[in-house]
């Protein structure tokens, strides 16, 4: 009897000793799961503090050559932030376009250092704002004529405008001057981009 005992004990921890390497594999992570979670967090992403994404842009950031004199309208560009950008970024650069008119591009900003992950909100009109160091705006022709950000101007309707910041695999678009037209910077921004996020506003 004890040794019936002994081998039915020596069957138990084997059987034990069995089933813990099959009990750990269970506990450990899909890899399906972890690689779309980590992928999840190093997203390019691009966000607004002044907006949420498909939300409403303030008045502050409506252009002031539209018409009317709302005082509230002052064609600041919008503070942007972005991250999870690829790591072989050399510089950024951001389009603004109106989806509902033609997609007319409103904003180019260009040459941003890779350092750089943020916009603060009123980038100077100058072809060389000075914050971010470095970096370079198109000439807006149209219903005003300036370097830089032309906010919103769609009194009489409800307009998207699309933000998008591209990565870039170059650290300055050399072809590029203050003579360039926002039709021919947005080519040269699409030719150098490895990577791109967006965000949309109502106005």
């Amino acid at each position: 009897m004890r040794s019936a005992k002994v081998a039915l004990c020596a069957l138990l921890v084997t059987g034990a000793a069995g089933l813990a390497p099959a009990t750990a594999s269970s506990a450990s992570s899909d890899p399906s799961a972890s690689s779309a979670s980590s992928e999840s967090r190093s997203a390019f992403a691009l966000s607004s503090t002044a907006f949420a994404n498909g939300g409403v842009i303030p008045k502050v950031h409506e252009c002031t050559s539209g018409g009317g004199s709302d005082p509230a309208k002052r064609n600041e560009s919008p503070p942007l932030t972005w991250s999870g950008a690829p790591a072989a970024a050399k510089s950024y650069a951001i389009v603004m376009r109106d989806l509902d008119n033609a997609n007319l591009i409103h904003w180019v900003i260009y040459d941003i250092p890779a350092s750089t992950t943020s916009l603060p909100q009123n980038v100077d009109h100058k072809y060389q704002p000075s914050v971010p160091a470095g970096a370079r705006q198109v000439y807006y022709r149209g219903s005003a004529s300036l370097y830089g950000y032309q906010g919103p101007c769609s009194p009489s309707t409800v307009n998207t405008y699309e933000f998008v910041v591209h990565a870039l695999d170059q650290a300055s678009l050399t072809n590029l001057n203050s003579s360039s037209t926002t039709r021919t910077a947005a080519r040269e921004i699409a030719a150098a981009t490895i990577g791109s996020a967006r965000i949309t506003g109502e106005s």
